[in-house]
C-alpha cells in the first residue's frame, strides 16, 4: 500500500538537484529507475515535451526552491494546495510534485504495453498552474513520528483482537517487500536528507507492510481478508485500518520534504 511512487523520487532527487547535492544526469537516471523514460510537458518556454534533465534545470532556473511530494486520495487532498484543475488530476493520479517559489506542479501520466515481465512503461509528467499556499494536512517530521508510533502500536493490538493472519505466502511476500523497502529508504530520500526523515520513512513502509498482511486476501483454506470471517469483522477491520493508513501517507509526506521544513518554503 505504501510503495515508492515515481512522485517521490523526482522530489527527493529534484531536492538534492536543486541544493548541489547530485549531477543533473544522475538524477535524471534515479528518478527514471526501471522505466524507459519520463518527460515533461506544459514546461513554459516549451513547446513540446522534453527530458528530465532540461524540466529541473528550466524550474530551478525559473526559481524553484525546493520540490514537494503530494499523495492525495479522494476527500484527503494531502500535500495539495489548488487550483481545483491540478487538485483534480493529483487526486486521480494518486501523487504529484510541487514547485516551490515557481507556481507549478508535475503530475505524473504512466504508460504501460508489452507481455507480463516485459512491460515497458513510459511516464510523461504534466506541468501546471498551482496555487503557492501551504500544502494540506502535511506535518512536521517531529509530528509525524509520533503519530505513526501511536499508530503502529494501536493498529497492532486491534488487529491482533481480530485476529488478523500473520502467516502464509502472502503475509511473508509482504514481509519481503518492506525489508527491501526499508533497504532502500536512505538512498530513495537522495542525499541531503536528515536522518530523521529516513526513520520516519521506514517506519511509514514497516506500518504499510502491516497493512498489506491485514488487507491480505484468503489462502485457499477459508481464511479471507486477513482472517476475517464475517462482514461486521471486515467492517471492523477496515475501520481500525483506515486511519492507520491517512497517517502513514502523512508521514511519508513529511519525509520527502523534511528539506523544506523549517527553511520558511515548506
Amino acid at each position: 500500500m505504501l510503495d515508492e511512487h515515481r512522485s517521490g523520487r523526482l522530489t527527493a532527487w529534484g531536492n538534492a538537484l536543486i541544493a548541489g547535492f547530485a549531477a543533473p544526469d544522475d538524477v535524471a537516471d534515479r528518478i527514471t529507475g526501471e522505466d524507459a523514460s519520463h518527460r515533461v510537458t506544459g514546461l513554459p518556454g516549451e513547446s513540446g515535451p522534453v527530458g528530465l534533465t532540461l524540466a529541473l534545470g528550466r524550474l530551478r532556473a525559473l526559481g524553484a526552491t525546493g520540490l514537494r511530494l503530494a499523495l492525495p486520495v479522494p476527500g484527503h487532498p494531502l500535500g495539495l494546495s489548488g487550483p481545483p484543475e491540478f487538485n483534480d488530476r493529483a487526486i486521480d493520479a494518486g501523487e504529484a510534485v510541487v514547485a516551490v517559489g515557481v507556481g507549478l506542479g508535475l503530475v505524473p501520466e504512466v504508460y504501460e504495453a508489452g507481455p507480463a515481465g516485459d512491460v515497458h512503461v513510459e511516464v510523461l509528467w504534466h506541468c501546471l498552474p498551482v496555487r503557492e499556499a501551504p500544502p494540506a494536512d502535511v506535518p512536521s517530521l517531529s509530528e509525524a513520528e509520533r503519530e505513526l508510533a501511536e499508530a503502529l502500536r494501536d493498529a497492532t493490538e486491534a488487529l491482533t483482537r481480530l485476529d488478523v493472519a500473520g502467516s502464509g505466502p502472502v503475509a511473508q511476500a509482504a514481509l519481503e517487500a518492506y525489508r527491501a523497502r526499508a533497504a532502500r529508504s536512505a538512498e530513495v530520500l537522495a542525499p541531503g536528507y536528515p536522518p530523521r526523515a529516513v526513520r520516519v520513512l521506514q517506519l511509514a513502509q514497516r506500518v504499510g507492510a502491516l497493512l498489506d498482511i491485514a488487507y491480505a486476501p484468503g489462502d485457499g483454506e477459508g481464511r479471507e481478508h486477513g482472517g476475517a470471517v464475517s462482514a461486521s469483522e471486515i467492517a471492523a477491520r477496515a475501520a481500525t485500518l483506515r486511519p492507520v493508513e491517512r497517517t502513514a501517507r502523512r508521514a511519508q509526506v513529511a519525509a520527502y520534504n523534511a528539506v523544506l521544513e523549517g527553511s520558511g518554503r515548506g
